[in-house]
């Protein structure tokens, strides 16, 4: 019985800490693509689903997450390279 609780404990534990991740990268997400002169709507906006979908995905694989929270504040200079999406903002960019 004790064990059943800890399984079923252990498995909402990381539920919660995946849609807290999710939750975070959605959140850089949006604030990557305002930095990078896009409109965050576009998120929402379901002309690009694909690319959306494929955009969230690395987002949250992201291992740069620290470097990403820093930039997006200011206390990090220059382009945003370390970005698993910086390439797909740039086609965005030009695009718009």
């Amino acid at each position: 019985m004790i064990a059943l609780v800890l399984v079923v404990t252990a498995m909402c534990l990381i539920a919660m800490f995946l849609r807290y991740k999710a939750g975070s990268s959605e959140r850089r997400m949006r604030s990557m693509l305002a930095r990078c002169g896009l409109d965050p709507e576009l998120i929402d906006k379901g002309d690009t689903p694909a690319i959306i979908r494929d955009m969230r995905s690395r987002c949250r694989k992201c291992q740069t997450e620290a470097v990403c929270e820093r930039w997006l504040a200011g206390k990090e200079t220059g382009e945003n390279s370390f970005c698993p999406n910086a390439e797909t903002f740039e086609i965005l960019a030009k695009s718009s």
